[in-house]
């Protein structure tokens, strides 16, 4: 199961004020994501966080400042998940190497699939964060901007230089991106329709067990799209 990478980040030293800095972006990421930015008063926030409403002017200069730092933290940990699984791409941070065939290629791919599931379905933080990102998705403001950039743009074209090693296909043809947007999709499926999930499924939270059972599925699906794109190596592959 996903860990976030905090363990290889080097040490330094914190301030006293940094736990209340942390707090209130904790607080402005639950918020903002599940009453907008516009129905959340600073007071809230505050009040969530356990901090000082004026708090949030000296760490941030204000509201919008602190929605700019939700999204960095949103990108800073999304980025050292993606580096855990999709080796070191631009923007990913430092991963294992880059896949040099065909057949390591795949096995990164099932990796990568394998660590979205346990992280975006099974963390609880992985809710918060994807509250977030549709807010911003439906209404986009320069935090998006910073998450795209720094997110979803990096991620994404890496996995298609990836399942160009996987398969032979252009790394940046319609066909691959439109491919690697559904593998994503499927994944975040089971967040944003997890109560659905559940009450479909007869499950009453989605967890280790149950998250298990959606990278068996998932993984099904990879191993039959690359079955069907016979690319290099592709015959008696078992991955």
């Amino acid at each position: 199961m996903i860990k976030l990478p905090d363990a290889k980040r080097p040490r330094r030293e914190t301030s006293p004020a940094e736990p209340t800095r942390a707090a209130l972006v904790q607080a402005a990421l639950k918020l903002f994501g599940r009453q907008g930015f516009d129905g959340t008063s600073t007071r809230e926030i505050a009040a969530e966080a356990g901090a000082n409403i004026g708090s949030i002017a000296y760490h941030f200069g204000g509201k919008e400042g602190l929605r700019a730092a939700a999204a960095d933290f949103i990108v800073e940990t999304i980025q050292g998940v993606a580096g855990q699984a999709l080796g070191a791409g631009e923007g990913l941070g430092h991963g294992q190497a880059a896949a040099s065939d065909p057949e390591a290629a795949r096995a990164q791919l099932f990796t990568a699939l394998e660590r979205m599931v346990g992280f975006i379905v099974a963390q609880p933080q992985a809710g918060e964060i994807v509250q977030f990102v549709l807010r911003e998705l439906s209404h986009p403001t320069a935090a998006l901007d910073r998450i795209y950039d720094g997110v979803f743009e990096p991620t994404h074209r890496r996995l298609c230089q990836i399942w160009e090693q996987a398969t032979g296909e252009p790394a940046e043809s319609e066909r691959t991106r439109l491919t690697v947007f559904t593998l994503i999709g499927q994944v975040i499926y089971f967040r944003i329709g997890r109560e659905a999930v559940m009450r479909r499924m007869g499950w009453r939270d989605i967890g280790a067990a149950e998250a298990a059972k959606v990278v068996a599925v998932t993984t099904d699906n990879l191993r039959a799209i690359l079955a069907a794109r016979k690319g290099p190596g592709m015959k008696g592959s078992k991955q």
